[in-house]
């Protein structure tokens, strides 16, 4: 079904993902404004606007929106890399080494901030967001086609749906990072 999100028509797949139909996409602050509502209505409190049009395309690009509470579940991906651009709001993305170890921080916020505002991962390994501001809104680009196979969940951490266990793992990974800034 096409409908509007401010000026961009778009195709509604579910109430987390769009897909931009124009052949130019064109994305400004009314329509951040808008997902950034809509992602607020959302039981996983996210939302995307694909900018390519189809699954098997060879280049993904979308524009995604977070709240402070979407839980991202460790994943890694395979034979893909990913990159991530900050356009508001203050992450931690956290990378895992095979275990659950916490390997590295990366601090990242929008280019004002100070902070890293762009990364890419071009290697297989298991990484989280810990979002630190009210709302995060990001440009990802990865390499399609899109195959659910290519991304693998670690087992160590909780299940998208077991609320409990994300809390517990979210609040064990948060007291890690504390004790881990507290000793550098």
């Amino acid at each position: 079904m096409q409908t509007l999100l401010g000026s961009l028509r778009v195709e509604q797949i579910n109430d987390e993902v769009l897909v931009a139909v124009d052949p130019i996409v064109k994305i400004g602050r009314p329509e951040i404004q808008l997902l950034k509502e809509r992602a607020l209505r959302n039981p996983r409190q996210r939302i995307r606007i694909c900018a390519h049009k189809r699954t098997d395309d060879p280049l993904h690009e979308m524009l995604i929106v977070h709240t402070k509470d979407t839980y991202v579940r460790p994943h890694k991906h395979f034979n893909k890399s990913e990159s991530f651009h900050v356009i508001e709001g203050i992450v931690d993305v956290i990378v895992f080494d095979e275990t659950g170890t916490v390997a590295e921080v990366i601090e990242m916020g929008d280019f004002a901030s100070g902070r890293r505002f762009y990364y890419r991962i071009d290697a297989p390994v298991y990484h989280t967001l810990i979002i630190r501001s009210d709302v995060l809104v990001f440009h990802e680009t990865t390499s399609g086609p899109f195959r659910r196979e290519d991304t693998v969940f670690a087992s160590w951490a909780p299940e998208d749906g077991d609320l409990e266990g994300r809390s517990a793992f979210q609040a064990r990974l948060l007291e890690q990072l504390k004790r881990g800034r507290a000793l550098s």
